[in-house]
């Protein structure tokens, strides 16, 4: 059993970013509960980064971090007791259970916010504040606002700034900590169960909401919370759809299947691409591309360690599919020609990396303060996803591609001696995978492949 993030470590990350404060405030709202349809609402997620500081998961809730006030530095306000409504809906904290939860120095019922909330906003120099999803909420914070600034004259109180509170946190984030590389681990695990799990029970005729069922089965099976993102499963064509997810057609002998999907466990996500035939065996066009989109992971993998830049990762990939789709007859000249005149756009049209940690697309710059491409440190993780896609879109190009795409994911923590590839026992290599497929369809039925 992975353990949790502790109210210890919590602590820490919020004693860091009082340290940098200097005479100001920061605010974080939490997400807002969100209509699915009529009276039912989509499951509730927290606010990375108020998960991040505090744990605290309810929503309508506030943090406060300052160190402009003279006892409270962490202050919450959150949902009271409410018997009725938590026999409808479930438990809540209360004041008195987020204080002793969170180790707060003050905790206010939520409805407190207008009489309360200005207080610690006056003696702050800087408002640190990122307007959310709760569009509500930042117009609050503009009107409270509003008023610290037309009395300021007579009072001098109010902050004088406003910046965004990513500045104190994202960097945090970025490099994450061993506990937080554990759950990682995790969640990569689960993850590679799934796929290999998809990749052992598809069947043609199979439609993709099946095995998008299977894999969300897995991910909750194994101690996961949900899929960390909208998964994708692709059949075909569909594959060439890079954020595809209606995920409801059938699947064909002879189509490639693409599975994009990660698990989230305790808050972080992994994110995991895999590409198999629905058949038996890649066909020899399909073949031709797969070696292409593998040797750039590999050779891309490998560009991953300390003080490699970020865009080397892109870099090393672009190179080894441009020169794999001359090789093909998609593209015509010299690969470092075609590159710099992006011609491989239609077929190659997303980036190879991004961060990846409590949010699929993690937060963190992607460049220093000279505006280059950063470097990469231990403790940084980054998906490493290069594809070719061949859809209906693009019309000059051999036909016998029509139709495919293809795209490999893993994801790599940077070490202090290179890198490790966290979801490595997702298959991916082609021998493997059509073992498995030819024993997955010597079968008759469908079974579930996990106990």
């Amino acid at each position: 059993m992975t353990p949790p993030i502790t109210p210890e470590m919590y602590a820490r990350r919020r004693a860091a970013v009082l340290d940098r404060l200097d005479g100001g405030v920061l605010v974080v709202r939490s997400n807002p509960e969100q209509a699915r349809s009529n009276d039912t609402d989509f499951p509730f997620r927290q606010d990375s980064d108020l998960h991040y500081l505090t744990g605290f998961d309810e929503p309508d809730c506030v943090l406060v971090l300052t160190d402009a006030h003279p006892d409270h530095r962490f202050v919450l306000f959150v949902r009271p007791r409410d018997p009725e409504k938590e026999t409808w809906h479930g438990r809540r904290a209360g004041v008195d259970g987020a204080k002793m939860r969170c180790g707060a120095d003050a905790v206010y019922a939520v409805d407190e916010l207008d009489a309360v909330l200005p207080g610690y906003l006056e003696g702050a120099q800087t408002l640190y504040f990122t307007p959310g999803l709760d569009h509500t909420f930042a117009w609050r914070m503009e009107q409270w606002l509003g008023r610290l600034r037309r009395t300021r004259p007579r009072t001098g109180k109010g902050p004088l700034t406003r910046t965004e509170h990513g500045t104190l946190v994202h960097e945090m984030r970025l490099k994450k900590t061993a506990e937080e590389t554990a759950l990682l681990v995790r969640a990569c695990a689960i993850s590679a169960e799934a796929h290999n799990a998809a990749l052992a029970a598809t069947r043609p005729g199979m439609n993709e909401r099946e095995v998008e069922a299977l894999v969300n089965y897995v991910f909750r099976a194994r101690g996961g919370s949900a899929p960390g993102y909208n998964s994708i499963v692709a059949g075909g064509i569909n594959a060439t759809i890079l954020h595809y997810t209606e995920n409801s057609m059938p699947l064909a002998d002879g189509d490639l299947l693409l599975i994009d999907a990660g698990c989230e466990y305790e808050g972080y996500t992994a994110d995991v691409t895999r590409t198999f035939p629905v058949g038996e065996r890649f066909t020899e066009a399909q073949r031709a591309v797969y070696d292409i989109v593998l040797e750039a992971q590999l050779e891309a993998i490998a560009a991953v360690k300390p003080g490699a830049r970020f865009d080397d990762v892109h870099h090393r990939a672009l190179d080894v599919m441009v020169q794999g789709l001359v090789e093909l007859g998609v593209l015509v000249g010299e690969p470092s020609e075609l590159i710099a005149l992006k011609a491989y756009q239609p077929f190659y049209m997303h980036r190879t990396s991004h961060w990846l940690g409590l949010d699929v697309h993690d937060v963190g710059p992607y460049v220093d303060g000279n505006g280059d491409s950063r470097t990469l440190e231990p403790g940084m993780v980054l998906t490493v996803e290069p594809g070719l896609y061949f859809g209906d879109s693009i019309l000059e190009y051999p036909e016998k591609y029509r139709g495919i795409g293809i795209r490999i994911e893993d994801d790599v923590l940077v070490t202090a001696s290179g890198s490790d590839v966290l979801s490595k026992d997702a298959v991916k290599r082609v021998g493997e995978i059509e073992k498995i497929r030819r024993e997955s369809n010597t079968g008759q039925d469908s079974p579930l492949p996990v106990s």
